[in-house]
């Protein structure tokens, strides 16, 4: 998933994707911990994901509280 598609979820969508992202990461080191993977590449990917749908959640909350500011 792209940072684009990631801008077009709202936010609870992102806290929700976000938290799937956590869960792959875990079930991929438990596949690790059991010998079950052997491309630990993925660990890096799901990270980065994981990142970017945390920087896109964080622009979206300080866009919504500046919206609030300038209403208020």
């Amino acid at each position: 998933m792209s940072v684009n598609d990631l801008r077009e979820l709202s936010v609870v969508e992102l806290n929700a994707k976000i938290g799937d992202l956590k869960k792959e990461l875990m079930d991929a080191r438990f596949s690790l911990a059991t010998s079950q993977i052997e491309d630990t590449t993925i660990f890096k990917k799901i990270k980065k994901q994981i990142a970017q749908a945390n920087t896109v959640l964080t622009e979206k909350i300080n866009q919504s509280n500046s919206k609030e500011e300038n209403n208020e």
